[in-house]
């Protein structure tokens, strides 16, 4: 991080705590968190994860599994800390195995104390991957999830499912959908219309809420395995770049001003990508802080979740890659919104 970098987050902190203390305004920080193949050391016959297996080819064993919780609860809990202490009130994560992974993460040294929720389903992928949501149960009481299964014209196909939670946060209604879209395997083109797919979906669901409350508030996370310039986010997911272009019924992408300016939570290949993003309707948008509005979407790239050394120093430090164990955090970085209201 250059001593600009540092020095705007300074800013930033401290413009958000000056704010705060003149409003009087109620913080909740909301994430979004690609952890890179959290699994278990036990074989599960009925999906593909004998990589992560004692004798597979990752030599996936207890003290390696209880590192990863370790890491990745390390990073809960420091997201949005600048800001607010308390990590955030909700986050959504993807490359889970399964809700006992979810359970170890909670229960750790790092999260124990926060009294984290879990919201899980399995979802049909074929190595067993799933998203789930964590939630501080003190701010964000749950009132219902759905797990929605995307359907493409390859019936043979299979992937994550995408899962709508909604509840009160902080007494108010906001809802939230975790996405782990289609990979890039295969290539950018070919595996393009698998994720046409899973953001016509992301819109039905928004749709389909918005129709009851065109106000709703609501806030789409995930991996999108595109960028906020691709056309499954701005042409299919229907996304506008700019809060002055969003009107009752609209999505409003905070990322593509931080893609545009080279900030990525995710490099390959000598360059940046901002796959994991944060987005959020209309509802949320706007200067009127009477309800919870985004203040600001950020990207969590402290210096100690970077590669130090070799070709591909300032990289995410990945756990594994190429079949070499890293012992680092995930290859991705995590991205978070942060929401205020004034309080009365």
């Amino acid at each position: 991080m250059t001593k600009r970098t540092i020095l705007l987050v300074i800013l930033f902190a401290l413009s958000i705590r000056i704010h705060a203390q003149e409003k009087k305004l109620d913080i909740a920080i909301v994430a979004f968190y690609n952890v890179e193949n959290l699994y278990d050391t036990i074989q599960d016959l009925t999906i593909e994860d004998k990589e992560f297996i004692p004798n597979g080819i990752q030599n996936w064993n207890s003290a390696k599994y209880n590192l990863k919780i370790e890491r990745i609860s390390e990073v809960i809990s420091k997201i949005g800390q600048e800001i607010v202490p308390g990590g955030p009130v909700v986050i959504g994560l993807s490359e889970i195995e399964n809700r006992s992974v979810l359970e170890a993460l909670v229960n750790s040294d790092n999260l124990k104390s926060r009294n984290y929720g879990i919201v899980h389903y399995n979802s049909p992928d074929r190595r067993g991957v799933d998203v789930g949501l964590l939630y501080q149960k003190s701010r964000f009481v749950v009132e219902g999830s759905k797990s929605m299964t995307l359907h493409t014209p390859d019936t043979s196909f299979r992937t994550r499912d995408q899962l709508l939670v909604w509840g009160k946060l902080d007494g108010e209604e906001v809802y939230f959908l975790v996405n782990h879209w289609p990979s890039r395997r295969g290539g950018e083109e070919r595996s393009a219309p698998k994720r046409k797919y899973a953001a016509e979906l992301a819109r039905h669901i928004t749709d389909s809420l918005m129709k009851i409350n065109p106000n709703v508030k609501m806030v789409i996370m995930g991996d999108l395995n595109d960028n906020p310039t691709n056309a499954s986010i701005k042409k299919y997911l229907k996304v506008k770049s700019s809060t002055d272009q969003v009107v009752s019924g609209d999505l409003y992408n905070p990322m593509i001003k931080l893609y545009q300016d080279g900030i990525g939570s995710y490099a390959y290949r000598d360059s940046w990508d901002l796959f994991d993003q944060i987005i959020v309707s209309y509802g949320l948008t706007g200067k009127d802080q009477s309800t919870f509005k985004l203040m600001k979407a950020k990207i969590f790239n402290e210096t100690f979740l970077r590669q130090k050394t070799g070709t591909f120093a300032g990289y995410p430090w990945r756990t594994a890659a190429g079949g070499q164990y890293l012992g680092g955090y995930s290859d991705h970085f995590a991205v978070y919104g942060i929401l205020g209201k004034e309080i009365k």
